[in-house]
């Protein structure tokens, strides 16, 4: 084992602390012996034997430390770490490390530590509460849920991490969940010198638990000394709708149709206990977004959208990521982009830290050829969320469109060793960067890459095949002309639509009537969309 990740584990399980306390009521023990025993004549020789028990016992108490966790409520073997490897490109130069004037804080997914284990997404929607929570907190910047729970399992130094995800506290605990009874530890690091800063263990019943979360969240607040402003009370909700909403957050994650699916019935059932529950509206908008084009027809996925976005509103007009997703309905659906902006824009003032309303934000300035505000909104999201599969694709494909290479293979790089086998997105935005670097045979070789995973051909190998001259194979892989795939997208309202006015592969047919009569009929102005990209 490398021997400051051993240190490191050491420090994780407590076992400096178990030393240290040893030490001290071994010696107080040993020094009251001496004196106290030869009172009552007792033999020398047993006070000689009972300090050697003392010292025998003291490896004895570190190993029992390694595999256990003494805590009030009993002992609990301490979880091991999964033992793969973190090997993540870092997102900000050295310098945008969290500097010491900043409150900032990651919280990871909490331990399921229940007896059946099958209590893994409660510990994370526990964790995604808090970090909810201290989202609104003045003053702390909180790294985003997808960043922070890519570390799930994973084996890496508290510093490690708080170095990759650029924040100066960590946030760990564990959950343990018996029947009704709900068991919560929760410790608060400072990642500069690896101690605990507060740490409390409660134990409640599950209706309590919503009390709960704003009690820690209030201790940590507390112990970084900000300021919380007082919160309006939470209505009365259902412990059991909360549950079966908990599972669902977890399955709108996935990526596969099944997994999607079953977490609109988990929402469902959620809204079948209790009607006024705004964030599982929420979340089944979020849901029949990632369905959409991918397993279901846009018209389809993006009504769907629309009226669970609508329902949350009406519910809660603060729910800041149900105002993203009406906002793209009104973007795909209506080609209204003013109106999209608006609800983007309300969306990033009720949650400024949001990773969806930043990310769909420069998105919509992109396309509209607002080339300052779309790297504006992308540097921002990538600071929130530095280690989003989703956000460094992103990031990789808009830094090409306005020609900043160097930027743009930090981030694809980076997208590449979050997702190696391509399971979570199409094709890599790396390999369009390395078609358009004059790289024919890197691009070529990663689409290639990418179809021998997912079986799908894939439209950037048949441009960098056009590109190369390579006719043939070009016309194998596009079986329609640009033009009429174009209208076709219009009819079907895809949902990429909007960026194909400064997609570099584009270029050719930017003087085409027919091409500028299509940005036209989806809300662009051609010319400005075409100067935001022109060298």
């Amino acid at each position: 084992m490398n021997p400051k990740k051993f240190f490191s584990e050491l420090k994780r399980r407590r076992v400096y602390s178990v030393a240290v306390a040893y030490l001290v009521a071994g010696w107080a023990l040993a020094q009251g012996i001496a004196q106290v025993l030869p009172v009552f004549n007792i033999s020398n020789l047993v006070v000689r034997l009972i300090v050697l028990l003392i010292i025998l016992g003291f490896p004895v108490a570190l190993v029992l430390s390694w595999f256990f966790d003494l805590t009030r409520y009993g002992i609990v073997r301490t979880p091991d770490l999964d033992t793969r490897r973190i090997d993540i490109v870092r997102s900000q130069p050295d310098s945008g490390r969290a500097d010491s004037t900043e409150k900032s804080i990651a919280v990871l997914p909490f331990n399921d530590l229940s007896p059946s284990k099958d209590h893994a997404y409660f510990g994370e929607g526990i964790a995604e509460e808090l970090l909810g929570a201290l989202a609104k907190v003045d003053g702390l910047r909180v790294a985003a849920r997808r960043s922070s729970f890519w570390f799930k399992d994973k084996v890496a130094e508290l510093g490690e991490i708080a170095s990759k995800l650029n924040v100066g506290h960590v946030l760990e605990g564990s959950v343990r969940r018996d029947g009704n009874r709900v068991r919560i530890t929760a410790e608060l690091i400072d990642a500069s010198d690896g101690f605990t800063m507060w740490s409390e263990t409660y134990e409640r019943e599950m209706h309590g638990i919503f009390a709960l979360q704003d009690e820690i969240t209030r201790s940590i607040v507390d112990t970084l000394r900000l300021k919380l402003a007082i919160s309006p009370s939470r209505p009365a909700r259902s412990t059991a709708a909360y549950d079966a909403y908990l599972e669902g957050l977890v399955y709108s994650d996935r990526n596969t149709e099944p997994e999607l699916r079953k977490s609109l019935e988990f929402f469902q059932d959620a809204l079948a206990i209790d009607p006024r529950f705004s964030r599982a509206w929420t979340g089944i908008a979020k849901t029949w977004l990632w369905l959409a084009d991918a397993y279901v027809p846009p018209l389809e996925a993006y009504s769907k959208v629309r009226d669970a976005a609508v329902r949350a509103l009406e519910l809660d007009d603060e729910e800041a990521e149900a105002h993203v997703y009406l906002a793209e309905t009104k973007r795909i659906l209506d080609w209204d982009l003013d109106g999209a902006e608006a609800e983007f824009n309300r969306a990033v003032e009720i949650d400024p830290n949001s990773t969806p309303s930043n990310y769909f934000v420069a998105a919509l300035h992109a396309s509209r050829g607002d080339r300052d505000k779309a790297l504006a909104y992308l540097q921002r999201t990538s600071k929130i969320d530095p280690a989003s599969l989703w956000v460094s694709n992103f990031a990789c494909e808009l830094y090409r469109y306005f020609g900043l290479y160097d930027e743009a293979i930090a981030a694809g790089e980076r997208a590449l060793q979050l997702d190696p086998t391509f399971a979570h997105y199409g094709e890599p935005a790396l390999g369009a960067l390395y078609r358009e670097m004059g790289r024919f045979d890197d691009a070529i070789a990663l689409y290639r890459k990418a179809r021998e995973f997912t079986g799908r051909p894939g439209f950037g190998l048949a441009i960098t095949y056009a590109r190369m001259k390579q006719r043939k194979e070009a016309l194998e892989t596009l079986d329609d002309d640009a033009i009429r795939e174009l209208e076709r997208a219009c009819e079907q309202r895809s949902s990429s639509l909007h960026g194909v006015g400064i997609a570099p592969e584009f270029v050719p047919l930017r003087s085409d009537k027919r091409f500028r009569s299509i940005l036209q009929r989806i809300g662009l102005e051609p010319e400005k969309v075409f100067a935001a990209t022109a060298a």
